[in-house]
């Protein structure tokens, strides 16, 4: 999702200085990572970059881990928990990357105040970050803690959810416009989870105003004052949308575990739901987006129940949709097939370790010339 987070990154008003594969780099302030904390809908996390240097064995990471200025981060009567990605061929065990670092922050601290910080798995309270692949090491301080898709809203996931920065990407990747009158209608919601983060784009609504536990509170530099500015700020941006949105379920559970969660997240009089098959989904008047995100047949359901079922949704699309353009999100191609309409895009996704597509049509009233069906 990098891409995508570089647009939101882009549209806050920053510039992007490198794009990884799992990752997208800025230049900002400690401050800049409480406001990315409170808006991004793409991001699992917001690192700050303490230090980088080459490290060829684990002494190399001590020795200069231990340079960095860690009484400027860590309270000292505090509890801190490290964290790594480690590729290298300088250790098998990539938790004794963990136990170094971990070495070289607290006898930095003992030798300047003459005590130290706990530390142990929690990730609750302050977060150090290791990278380190290869001889390249980056050191940061994890300001995020708990992931950042976890918005705190879904108490009721129902089957194989979403997660909640996936459902943001998905619909990032549409054409849909959230803040125009344009329509969002979401067939077999689930938990509700694309309708939510729908509502909560239209409405201005930043992803982080439902949490108050994040890792940059237990850091030396925060202040209370620096959270609820940027909470303040975000608050007063929010409004009530401009268009519809609608999240229908043939599971009446389902249906029931959207409307709790919506309330969680403080949208649900803006979503309208209903227990239905989703071709009985009423549409409303003015035209918009449908995104579906169906069963797979990897984990779940029987593929040639699915395979009926995928087919049924192309027929609805062409039948009944005219006007809109439709999405399905599958990570299973060969159903897809069974849709029958020609793609007018396809964006890769991945839903954990599920290479994923999400497939848009153009639904145009009658057959459009010179448009033929594909699989």
């Amino acid at each position: 999702m990098p891409p995508i987070l570089s647009a939101e990154l882009t549209a806050l008003g920053y510039s992007v200085t490198t794009v990884h594969p799992a990752g997208v780099e800025i230049r900002g302030s400690f401050s800049d990572c409480i406001r990315l904390n409170m808006n991004l809908r793409t991001a699992h996390r917001v690192l700050y970059r303490l230090g980088s240097f080459e490290a060829a064995t684990p002494a190399d990471v001590y020795r200069q881990a231990k340079r960095i200025s860690w009484e400027d981060w860590i309270p000292v009567d505090g509890y801190m928990a490290v964290v790594s990605s480690v590729d290298t061929s300088s250790i098998s065990n990539t938790q004794y990357a963990n136990v170094k670092l971990k070495d070289a922050i607290v006898d930095r601290l003992r030798d300047r105040f003459g005590r130290r910080p706990d530390s142990g798995p929690r990730t609750d309270r302050t977060v150090v970050f290791l990278y380190w692949h290869g001889t390249t090491c980056m050191v940061y301080i994890d300001t995020s803690g708990a992931s950042l898709s976890d918005r705190g809203y879904r108490l009721d996931p129902r089957k194989a959810p979403l997660r909640e920065s996936l459902a943001a990407a998905i619909i990032l990747s549409t054409t849909w416009d959230q803040q125009s009158a344009a329509s969002f209608v979401n067939p077999m919601c689930g938990s509700g989870t694309l309708a939510i983060e729908a509502a909560m784009m239209a409405a201005s609504m930043a992803p982080g105003l439902l949490r108050t536990s994040y890792a940059f509170k237990h850091v030396v530099p925060y202040r209370h004052a620096m959270d609820e500015d940027h909470r303040d700020a975000a608050r007063a941006a929010v409004r009530p949308p401009a268009g519809a949105i609608v999240a229908t379920d043939v599971d009446r559970a389902s249906v029931l575990a959207t409307k709790a969660n919506a309330e969680r997240a403080g949208v649900a009089e803006w979503i309208t739901t209903h227990v239905c098959d989703f071709a009985a989904t009423k549409l409303p008047d003015l035209p918009g987006v449908i995104v579906m995100n169906p069963e797979y047949g990897l984990r779940l359901g029987d593929t040639n129940e699915l395979a009926a079922t995928y087919e049924a949704m192309g027929d609805w699309f062409k039948q009944h949709c005219e006007g809109w353009t439709g999405y399905i999100f599958t990570g299973n191609l060969e159903l897809a097939k069974k849709i029958g309409l020609r793609t007018s895009r396809r964006v890769p996704l991945w839903n954990a370790d599920v290479e994923c597509r999400l497939l848009g049509f153009e639904l145009y009233a009658g057959s459009k010339k010179g448009m033929p069906r594909n699989g």
